[in-house]
């Protein structure tokens, strides 16, 4: 898809649909729908005023342009009356209603960077389906192919930028939509390792593929434990994006890689099981987070860490009661064979905490708990560094994705007191998502740690705004918003 910055009349522009926006509550017509007006003419308020069009947020109205533009359709979108109009809404509306078109223009009132940055992000991922696997009529037959940014005064080449940069966001979204949609026949630990390494090769990131043998030599037993009843042999990506001049920070992601889920021997039931090739979504996640950064050349050092393998119920399977010693030394005692991605995340922490980052960020599909406590639209956050919480809240809340700091609750610590080893991996009945992450936090060490445990919004079960069904991409956004901040403090 083409995204382009231009500064043209209704008239001039070249497109199947033009799309403009208004607020609610506003008499008087301004910007992009009052020059629509007087292109079209009275029909444009004849058309409103019979869909009882008010502005609201997210509600549309297409009508015709009566051949007095090139555009044979407008769409006019309701921006609703929030102080801060949401952008990536109103673009997201603009192109659902714009679906079969070729080539659509948006007009904005006035040129601000940053806006037309989320623009662009969101003309690119609002356009995503997952068709893979569709053959003949049932393939999509049109698509998209290029959106025009329509924005008052002059000077393109900044506003340009901006576009091309979100553009960047919208492409890792996407990216991590298909592998997290992707069947587990097809994406298991080695195809997700060979995806991540082929991407990264693309963007000049350098990627190192561990497997078993590996693994085994380091000392990676709790990882290990998890894929002893598979057929496949796990796999551990790193990836490694260093900029050309002097890094500001170092900041290692790692996700979980769970390409299936069964559950291990205290098996998932059935229900329960048929959306469980999204349990990978956390490494997909930090490829996109780090291709990203790379594209983006920001100055600041980024690894990621794919941990890759799936959980099963074969012969040699991990069992309850077992007892593995982990790579930073602690022995652990399984509970539940369910409760499988902390054991593999455990010990890839500890190998990321050995490069010594400033911050180090994990995304993991971990607990059905954080889904009781907050819903499935909002990620559970945890971190052992106020400062390292507040920047990335405010990077979530600036990115529209939904986080909330949970508690490190150290009055629940004791939960994973072991009678035969160093510690259990499961807590009481209790606080399930805050005992996951304070079992977590036993193999850090002394690194500040942020912990997203992004179980509900990496997948749905029904579009939600700018989400679509399936895999979301969530938690892309948020994360290089983050390493922006850090590349560009905001001063006091």
């Amino acid at each position: 898809m083409k995204l382009s910055i231009v500064h043209q009349s209704l008239r001039d522009l070249a497109v199947d649909v033009v799309v403009v926006g208004t607020r609610a509550g506003q008499k008087e017509r301004t910007g992009g729908l009052r020059a629509l007006a007087e292109a079209v003419g009275p029909s444009v308020e004849g058309a409103l005023e019979s869909e009882a069009f008010t502005g609201a947020e997210g509600s549309t109205v297409r009508l015709s342009t009566l051949g007095a533009l090139t555009a044979k359709t407008a769409v006019v979108v309701g921006l609703g009356s929030k102080p801060v109009v949401d952008v990536r809404a109103f673009v997201a509306k603009g192109m659902a209603a714009a679906r079969n078109a070729k080539r659509v223009a948006f007009v904005f009132d006035v040129a601000v960077p940053d806006e037309l940055a989320l623009a662009a992000e969101s003309a690119v991922s609002a356009t995503y389906r997952y068709t893979v696997y569709k053959t003949g009529d049932r393939k999509p037959k049109s698509e998209v192919e290029e959106v025009l940014f329509v924005v008052p005064g002059k000077g393109v080449t900044k506003l340009q930028k901006a576009v091309d940069e979100g553009a960047v966001i919208g492409r890792a979204v996407n990216l991590v939509r298909d592998l997290v949609n992707a069947p587990p026949n097809d994406l298991d630990a080695p195809a997700l390792a060979e995806s991540a390494r082929k991407e990264a090769a693309r963007r000049h990131v350098a990627c190192e593929v561990h497997g078993k043998k590996k693994l085994e030599k380091l000392g990676m037993n709790l990882f290990l434990a998890v894929n002893r009843g598979s057929a496949t042999e796990p796999r551990l990506v790193h990836l490694s994006y260093v900029p050309k001049k002097k890094a500001k920070k170092k900041v290692v992601f790692v996700g979980k890689g769970l390409t299936f889920d069964s559950g291990g021997l205290c098996i998932k039931p059935a229900g329960s099981m048929v959306t469980m090739k999204c349990d990978m979504a956390g490494a997909a996640t930090t490829l996109g987070i780090v291709l990203a950064a790379a594209e983006l050349e920001l100055p600041i050092e980024v690894h990621g860490f794919l941990a890759c393998t799936d959980n099963m119920t074969g012969g040699d399977a991990y069992r309850p009661g077992d007892v593995f010693s982990s790579l930073e030394g602690k022995t652990v005692e399984i509970i539940n064979t369910d409760a499988e991605g902390r054991l593999v995340l455990a010990d890839v922490l500890t190998y990321a905490a050995r490069l010594e980052p400033d911050y180090l960020i994990d995304h993991a599909t971990l607990t059905g708990a954080c889904m009781v406590a907050l819903g499935p639209y909002r990620a559970g956050l945890f971190a052992n560094d106020d400062e390292l919480a507040r920047l990335y809240l405010a990077a979530g809340e600036r990115e529209g994705e939904s986080l909330y700091r949970l508690p490190l609750d150290e009055d629940l610590r004791s939960m994973l007191d072991s009678d035969i080893a160093d510690l259990k991996h499961v807590g009481g009945q209790y606080g399930g998502t805050i005992t996951a992450a304070l079992f977590l936090r036993e193999f850090i060490g002394k690194t500040k740690w942020l912990h997203l445990d992004i179980a509900g919004p990496a997948f749905l079960d029904r579009p939600l705004g700018r989400y679509p069904k399936g895999g979301t991409g969530f938690g892309v956004a948020t994360g290089v918003r983050f390493l922006r901040a850090l590349a560009h403090p905001t001063k006091p």
